[in-house]
């Protein structure tokens, strides 16, 4: 009976150096700069954005909107595929407003850009190396790289890119009309 509880007590405790230890992104909790974020308000969204992974062109590009999902669900986004590692880039400026994992999108970058719109890039491989809450990136701006992370572990390395119109993960449209 020591033997177990001394043997729980060490998993224990490397549990806890290795939660103490690591450093996760963690969602901000204070609020993103108020005066960026007036000024992206103020700004029209274009209605023609970048492809948001290099090299890659229009004529790949196949629009995943509204295909089934697990659960009842539909695609609230567009399927990019690309080679594991590829450079995500940002389709406009804007805050990064979080970061973080989840078991749905993986690794993710939530973007406040122009005209109040919110820009989901999901199943990253890493995040851009210092990326914070709070940074201000252009248009082209390096933010992550293409994996298959969350529910994508089992799919080609792939960037799931959503649009939201109307705050953080409401108001979605397609963004493949957007994209060019």
């Amino acid at each position: 009976m020591l033997r177990f509880i001394s043997t729980l007590l060490l998993g224990f405790s490397i549990l806890w150096i290795a939660a103490c230890t690591s450093t996760p992104h963690k969602p901000s909790t204070s609020p993103l700069p108020p005066a960026q974020v007036q000024k992206l308000k103020s700004m029209q969204l274009n209605a023609s954005l970048p492809i948001p992974v290099k090299n890659i062109k229009a004529r790949q590009l196949k629009d995943t909107w509204g295909a089934s999902r697990s659960h009842g669900r539909t695609h609230e986004g567009i399927d990019i595929m690309a080679p594991r590692g590829t450079k995500v880039l940002s389709a406009t400026e804007g805050l990064i407003a979080d970061l973080r994992n989840n078991n749905l999108g993986g690794k993710v970058v939530w973007i406040l850009g122009p005209g109040g719109t919110w820009h989901y890039y999901a199943h990253l491989d890493e995040h851009k190396r210092g990326l914070s809450v709070g940074d201000y990136v252009k248009k082209g701006d390096l933010i992550g790289y293409v994996g298959n992370t969350g529910n994508a572990r089992h799919t080609a390395p792939h960037l799931h890119y959503g649009i939201y119109l109307e705050g953080k993960g409401r108001g979605v449209v397609n963004p493949y009309p957007y994209l060019r």
